[in-house]
Formats: structure tokens, C-alpha cells, sequence
């Protein structure tokens, strides 16, 4: 019987840690070679990529890809957390948000910003996680780092009620950007912009380079399938390397020059192309140097 291979996409639960939905993938799949391409919160939900025997090679390039997320931010209120799981720290209330200064404050949030991160993200900071240092008590300030949010699109705010009768005003919004923005943060930081605080109550990730949740499988079903059967769930490498990168296909000579880590002519542009042999099967990765294309990764060795 064959190893498993391909990415999975699942659709992560709340209340799961990225770890978790790895280890349940590992005892489906019966295999140990199964890694993930970025993690989500525990109280996030949504789409997880994860790489399945030599798959696991593709998650590299997979970390650095654009996300997009649907949030709901609530304002009138701050959290030690910069989401629902911290304490309250300000309630200062938000019952009527103007959408000319709400829609001001997501201007200056789009775009190429500076963002400092949430003091209870995983950063190691001397060698221990920003978070860690945060529940022992100690203040964590965090150096602000350049990102991007492509789009930082809104819904119309909802006045709600949070426990303890605060008044406050929540916004649904939906955000693609570059890796390593923090959705959290952007929730503290148009709290702040409005002067009245504000936090993340939910987080879900929609897509993932060229993924998108709609084509993830649930975690329940991905756990219960009958034995041996979870396979079927698996993208195989060539549709999944026609996702994630440009594609050239190789007539047999050049396929074989390839499978043995030779060179072959340049592809079309510059970037990390994936190249197949003639029955559509990716045989690796190549990228332009020196006036030829050359392996970067063989997936598919003589």
C-alpha cells in the first residue's frame, strides 16, 4: 500500500489548535510525514493547508502566500488579548460609530502599513513566546513590522450588548493581506483610531494562496472516514502544483534531463515554475539561473 501524498485542506473547528487538526490528520492518514503551511488561533476557524508525505516539501511556499479572512471586530471594548478570549482591560462602550470615521480608520489600515503585533502572538522574544511572557505577567512590547492588507472591506456596524451591559457596536469585515499581518491587531488598532477601544470576537480564514475554504473537508469528516479511506480527501501534487505556481510541460527528453537534477532551457519568466511531463505529472520545481531553468525541488527523481 502506498504512502499518502498531497495537500489536505480542512476546515479547522473552533476550539482546536493547528497541532490538534495535525495530529488527527496523522492518525487518518496513518502516516507521521503530515505538516501544516501557517497556523490558526484556537478560536479561529477555517481553512488549514496541510502537506502529506513529500507534499510537506510544498509548504514552504505555501507559508508566504496572501490569506484572506472574514472577522468581526467589536468596538467599545479592549482585551489584554486583542480578542474574546482575554480579559477586559477598557470598556469604554461604542453604541454609535459614525461610518464616515469608521470608513476613515480602515483607509489608514489598508495598504502598505507598519503593524505591531498582538504581545500574545507566538514571537519568541530572548527565546520565549511574546505569549508566554504576557500570562506570566510581564509587558511585552513588540517592534512594529511591515505588512500589507490588500482589501479591508466592512458591513454595516451592528449595535450589540456585551456581558456586563457595555454598549458596543460591531463590524464584520473582510481582509486579504500578506502573511504574517495580524487580524487582531487591526482589531485593536481601529478601536484605538476611533478612540474606544476595540477587539476581535471572531476570526474566519477563507483562503490561502490559491485555496480556498469552499474545497476544504470538515475535520469531523476527515476523522471518521472508514479506514484507509481518508485518502480520497487529498489533492494530488500536480493539481496542487498547477495552483500554486505557473506550469511548463516537457516533452520526454526534457522530462527525463530533469528527473536526473540536470538543467533544462528557461522557462517564460522569472519565479518558481513547476514543470510536468507529458502525462501531467509534476516532476519538480525550477527557476531561472544563470540562462537556464534548474531544479529547485524534485518531486518526482529518476
Amino acid at each position: 500500500m502506498s504512502e499518502p501524498l498531497g495537500l489536505l485542506l480542512v476546515d479547522k473547528p473552533g476550539g482546536v489548535t493547528s497541532h490538534g487538526v495535525v495530529a488527527r490528520a496523522r492518525r487518518a492518514l496513518g502516516t507521521r510525514k503530515v505538516g501544516h503551511a501557517g497556523t490558526l488561533d484556537p478560536m479561529a476557524t477555517g481553512l488549514l493547508v496541510l502537506g502529506v508525505g513529500r507534499a510537506t516539501r510544498l509548504l514552504t511556499y505555501l507559508v508566504g502566500a496572501d490569506k484572506e479572512y472574514l472577522a468581526t471586530i467589536r468596538l467599545g471594548q479592549s482585551t489584554i488579548t486583542d480578542d474574546a478570549e482575554g480579559e477586559v482591560t477598557q470598556a469604554v462602550g461604542a453604541r454609535v460609530v459614525g461610518t464616515e470615521e469608521l470608513d476613515a480608520a480602515l483607509g489608514e489600515l489598508t495598504g502598505d502599513i507598519r503593524q505591531v503585533p498582538s504581545a500574545v502572538s507566538a514571537i519568541k522574544v530572548d527565546g520565549k513566546r511574546s505569549y508566554a511572557r504576557v500570562r506570566a505577567g510581564e509587558s511585552v512590547e513588540l517592534p512594529a513590522r511591515p505588512v500589507t492588507v490588500h482589501s479591508l472591506q466592512r458591513g454595516e456596524p451592528r449595535p450589540a450588548t456585551a456581558p456586563g451591559g457595555t454598549a458596543v457596536t460591531d463590524v464584520e469585515v473582510v481582509v486579504e493581506c500578506s502573511s504574517g499581518t495580524y487580524i487582531r491587531a487591526i482589531a485593536r488598532d481601529l478601536g484605538a483610531a476611533l478612540g474606544v477601544g476595540g477587539h476581535l470576537t471572531s476570526l474566519r480564514r477563507t483562503r490561502v494562496g490559491a485555496f480556498r475554504v469552499d474545497d476544504s473537508v470538515p475535520l469531523d469528516s476527515l476523522t471518521t472516514a472508514a479506514p484507509g479511506s481518508a485518502g480520497e480527501f487529498l489533492l494530488p501534487l500536480g493539481p496542487a502544483c498547477r495552483a500554486i505556481f505557473p506550469g511548463i510541460d516537457l516533452d520526454g527528453a526534457l522530462a527525463r534531463e530533469l528527473r536526473y537534477g540536470r538543467p533544462i532551457p528557461p522557462v517564460p519568466d522569472e519565479g518558481i515554475w513547476a514543470a510536468f511531463d507529458e502525462e501531467g505529472g509534476v516532476i519538480g520545481l525550477v527557476q531561472n539561473r544563470e540562462g537556464r531553468a534548474r531544479p529547485v525541488l524534485v518531486l518526482d527523481p529518476a
